[in-house]
């Protein structure tokens, strides 16, 4: 994930794995395919064996042109047409946002499809994955994503939320659990079903039997940070003053006043607190901390994926989440947790041990060979799912 401001990276943990350029051969293997991602009919994006991507453009009066991916920018090289080509060095499997810097210009890639990502509709790659299972596309039953338009009255505006429904919900008259999961910061509420594939994740451990079937309710949970006059310092992260203090209230307004009850007043949920479950990833890990925290007779179920964690002293503050909380799950990439600058409120993993002798049910979940980014989350909620609604 790329953020435009170091605030913002600070505050959702944007730590990032140990560049794979510096650590494998320059010799480029030439089986290049057409990437999951690149638009019908076009050549471009493509990706190889190895994890490499490789971007062409037409720009003959361009005098520089790079493909920016995963905070690195690779230098194109221009034919005597004027079309431009090069790739990357390897990349993690999974999902990653990129662009085309052309003379200074950051632009998408026009051969890619475009997701929302960075506070902008950008370019997209897929770089297959060995587990890609279960996330795949299957002759199995499907269930359904709505887009849910509403008026909110805490914002006095109109908002859209995606609504996953599990397959069989159109023929049926049961009643459903439900996830209220959250996107990442720059990303918005098209995040879960497009770069994340939820509802193949959930079509498919559905048809192997391997979770509840449940609703999945998809918002926005964007927030604008206060400005700052300079960047975040270690000093002022060490004393706490960052986050600020209540910024995460108004999506939690938004949620408990309008969401919550738009959703259980049009789709048949079991509307309790033990059938309910927040989750997010990043940003949204982090609205679930602190909306969970103090909410605990609304939510039963907590994941938190990329997102921080909670420790002893959260608990002290809120005892009733002891108490109520039916799980808590956390999760990160194993190369966020090997090369972590400073993951809020201590290590991830002492924490939620140190939960689970306190008698709170948690469970800790590392993607292999992930960093901040959808492989790792995908795997999450992958891992996530059929621990609720038991």
């Amino acid at each position: 994930m790329k953020y435009q401001s170091l605030a913002i990276a600070v505050l959702f943990l944007a730590t990032t794995g140990v560049s794979l350029a510096q650590t494998t051969p320059t010799t480029v293997v030439e089986d290049f395919k057409i990437s999951a991602t690149t638009q019908q009919g076009k050549q471009y994006p493509q990706v190889n064996s190895e994890g490499r991507v490789r971007v062409q453009i037409t720009a003959p009066e361009a005098l520089k042109v790079q493909l920016d991916i995963g905070a690195v920018k690779y230098d194109l090289k221009k034919d005597d047409k004027g079309v431009w080509t090069g790739e990357s060095a390897p990349q993690d499997e999974g999902f990653h946002y990129y662009q085309l810097n052309i003379d200074g210009a950051s632009v998408p890639d026009p051969g890619s499809m475009y997701y929302y990502g960075a506070s902008r509709w950008g370019s997209g790659i897929e770089v297959p994955a060995k587990d890609q299972d279960f996330y795949a596309i299957k002759n199995v039953p499907h269930g359904e994503v709505r887009e849910q338009i509403y008026f909110s009255k805490s914002n006095n505006n109109m908002r859209r939320c995606f609504v996953y429904t599990p397959p069989g919900y159109n023929k049926d008259n049961k009643r459903y659990p439900v996830l209220y999961l959250q996107h990442g910061s720059g990303e918005n509420e098209t995040g879960w079903s497009g770069q994340g594939h939820a509802n193949l994740i959930m079509d498919n451990l559905i048809a192997e039997g391997k979770t509840t079937p449940f609703i999945i309710v998809m918002d926005n949970g964007t927030w604008t940070p206060p400005a700052q006059s300079a960047p975040v310092s270690q000093a002022d992260r060490a004393k706490g003053n960052w986050p600020p203090k209540g910024w995460a209230d108004a999506f939690a307004k938004t949620l408990l006043e309008d969401i919550i009850p738009m959703v259980d007043s049009n789709y048949r949920t079991l509307a309790d607190q033990s059938h309910r479950a927040m989750a997010g990833l990043s940003m949204g890990g982090m609205q679930t901390r602190v909306i969970t925290l103090a909410n605990p007779t609304i939510f039963a179920y907590v994941g938190m994926f990329s997102g921080g964690s909670i420790n002893l002293d959260d608990i002290k503050t809120a005892p009733a989440f002891k108490e109520k909380t039916k799980l808590l799950f956390v999760s990160y990439g194993s190369r966020e947790l090997d090369n972590r600058r400073d993951v809020l409120r201590g290590d991830p993993k002492v924490n939620t041990e140190s939960l689970n002798q306190a008698g709170i049910k948690t469970h800790f979940y590392i993607s292999p060979l992930t960093a901040h980014e959808w492989q790792t989350w995908r795997r999450s909620l992958h891992a996530f799912a059929p621990l609720i609604f038991k």
